[in-house]
Parts: structure tokens; sequence; C-alpha cells
């Protein structure tokens, strides 16, 4: 077997690395460029599921609970709200705005693996926690 060049091999593995932290970037603040009323950001999920439920990580740090709509449309999961840009922010100079502020929406399809009820939700550490049972 044929010995792999350790410096090349992990220069290699760091640009995949920075590679798939910008896609990563810039999923999680895909600022819509066009003027309108709609949402301007989508937050990132995760999707988890068991035997007998599914679990949705929605990562909103800094979103008030009151401020978060859940609804449930068919096979779709939305949730939306908006996160306001800090006191602080007014009246100051802003130099750099990387956190996304604004109106945010994010659809999550459910593949039809059959009837879900939602039983909890739970905003916890900057994550609202979706869990749904599966109806059988």
């Amino acid at each position: 077997m044929p010995q792999r060049d350790p410096a090349g091999w992990m220069w290699s593995e760091a640009c995949e690395m920075l590679e798939r932290a910008e896609r990563m970037h810039r999923q999680f603040f895909q600022v819509r460029s066009e003027v309108r009323r709609g949402p301007s950001w989508e937050p990132p999920v995760d999707i988890l599921e068991t035997e007998d439920g599914l679990s949705i990580l929605v990562a909103l740090p800094g979103v008030d609970a009151r401020g978060i709509d859940v609804l449930i449309e068919g096979d779709t999961v939305v949730v939306r709200g908006t996160r306001p840009l800090p006191a602080l922010a007014e009246g100051s100079v802003i130099h750099r705005l990387e956190i996304p502020y604004g109106h945010f929406e994010r659809m999550i399809r459910l593949n039809g693996g059959g009837p879900l009820e939602l039983t909890h939700r739970e905003l916890q550490n900057g994550c609202l926690r979706l869990a749904f049972r599966k109806l059988r």
C-alpha cells in the first residue's frame, strides 16, 4: 500500500473543511438581496427520526420564543418570526453586521413518512425543538 504525503493530505483536508464551513455560513446567513416584505433569512435545521417520532431543531439564537410561529401545512412545517436588531444598535454606527436580523422563515418538507402530531415545542439555548409523534 503506497504511503500518502501527510502534508498534502492535511492541506487537502483543511481546504475541504474551509469549503464546508463557507457553504454552511452561506446557508445560515442566506440574506436575500431583493427588497420585499418577505423573509430575509433562513435558519438552519437538523431533522432526527426515531422509530416513534421525529424531532426538528431550528437554530434561532437571540429570538424570543413569543416571536416564533410554527405552522403545519400538510406535509410541511413552517417556522417563522423576527429577530429584531438589538436596542444597542439604535443610534450606533454599525461597522459589521454578520448576524442575520429581520424576518425569517424556514419551510421544512417532511418526506411522506405518515401523519405526525406535534407533541412538544421548546426554545432552549437558542434552539427551537419541535417533537412529533408518528401516528399509525
